[in-house]
C-alpha cells in the first residue's frame, strides 16, 4: 500500500471491497486472517507478552492439576501463567505456533499444537476449563462464531468453564474510536516492522520528504466488533450458560459454563 505508515481511508476501502468480493466466509478467513497472521507472526508475537488481569485471575483460580485448552493461543503467553495447570494451546496459524514453541521450549506444564478452532482434535468432555482470547471475532459470519463457541463447549466436561474475549464495538475511549452505529465487520491494518527502522523514523523521513522512503508492508486483518450483549447471545445460542461477563481493554468477555 502507498501513503503514510498507516493506510489511507481509500486504501482500506479498496481492501474492504476485496474482502466482500470473496466467495464465502472460509475464503475470507483464509486470506484476511490465517494468511495475515502467518506473515506477521514474529512481529505480532513481540507485542504480546503482558497478560490481561481477568485472564490471569481466571487461570490462577482453576483447581491445581486441572487440564485445560487455550483455543487460538497465539504465541502462548497464557499457557504458563499457572504452572499448576496443564494447558494444551492450539492455533490455526503455523507461524504463531512456531513462535509459541520457541518461547515455551522445555516447559512441562503445557503442550502446543496446530488446530482448527472449528474442528478441535480433542474428545468430547475432555477439559476442566478453556480460554479463547481475541479469537472468535476473526470468524467471518455469526454461524461460524457460534459454531466456534460450540466447539469449545464440546470439549469441556460438564460444569467446565470457558473464558472468551472478543473486540467490542464500544471503544469510544480508545485510540481506535469505534462506537455504536459504526460498521461491525471491519478490516484492521497491521503495519509490519522493518528491520533496523522504527515507525517513528519512517514518519520523520516522510515529513522531510526524503526520496525513496521504503514503506513498511501493511496487512489487513478481519474483525467482527461485538456490540453489548452480542457475545452473551452467541454463547447461549451455542448451548452454554453465561455465569459472568464484563468489559475490559476494549473487549467484551464472558465466562460460559457447559451444562
Amino acid at each position: 500500500m502507498s501513503g503514510s505508515v498507516q493506510p489511507t481511508i481509500e486504501e482500506i476501502q479498496q481492501e474492504t471491497e476485496k474482502f466482500h468480493s470473496r466467495g464465502n466466509s472460509k475464503i475470507k478467513e483464509s486470506e484476511f486472517v490465517h494468511d495475515v497472521y502467518n506473515e506477521i507472526a514474529q512481529h505480532f508475537s513481540q507485542t504480546r507478552y503482558k497478560p490481561w488481569p481477568i485472564v490471569k485471575e481466571f487461570l490462577e483460580t482453576r483447581e491445581d492439576k486441572s487440564i485445560g485448552v487455550d483455543v487460538g493461543c497465539g504465541n502462548g503467553k497464557y499457557i504458563s501463567i499457572n504452572p499448576k495447570l496443564f494447558i494444551i494451546g492450539s492455533d490455526y496459524s503455523t507461524g504463531l505456533i512456531d513462535q509459541a514453541k520457541s518461547l515455551h521450549k522445555g516447559e512441562k506444564c503445557n503442550d502446543i499444537i496446530v488446530a482448527d478452532g472449528l474442528n478441535l482434535p480433542h474428545n468430547n468432555d475432555k477439559f476442566e476449563f478453556a480460554i479463547s482470547i481475541a479469537v472468535i471475532h476473526h470468524f467471518a459470519d455469526e454461524n461460524r462464531r457460534i459454531d466456534a463457541i460450540k466447539e469449545i463447549l464440546r470439549v469441556l466436561k460438564k460444569g467446565g468453564q470457558a473464558l472468551i474475549y472478543c473486540w467490542a464495538l464500544e471503544q469510544e475511549k480508545s485510540r481506535r474510536g469505534y462506537k455504536e452505529g459504526m460498521e461491525q465487520d471491519i478490516l484492521v491494518p497491521w503495519v509490519l516492522a522493518q528491520k533496523g527502522k522504527k515507525k517513528k523514523d519512517i514518519k520523520e523521513e516522510e515529513e522531510k520528504e526524503v526520496d525513496n522512503v521504503e514503506k513498511p508492508p501493511v496487512k489487513m486483518r478481519f474483525y467482527h466488533l461485538y456490540k453489548n450483549g452480542e457475545l452473551i447471545d452467541n454463547c447461549i445460542k451455542a448451548g452454554g450458560k453465561v455465569v459472568k461477563d464484563g468489559y475490559e481493554r476494549d473487549n467484551w468477555w464472558v465466562i460460559v459454563e457447559k451444562e
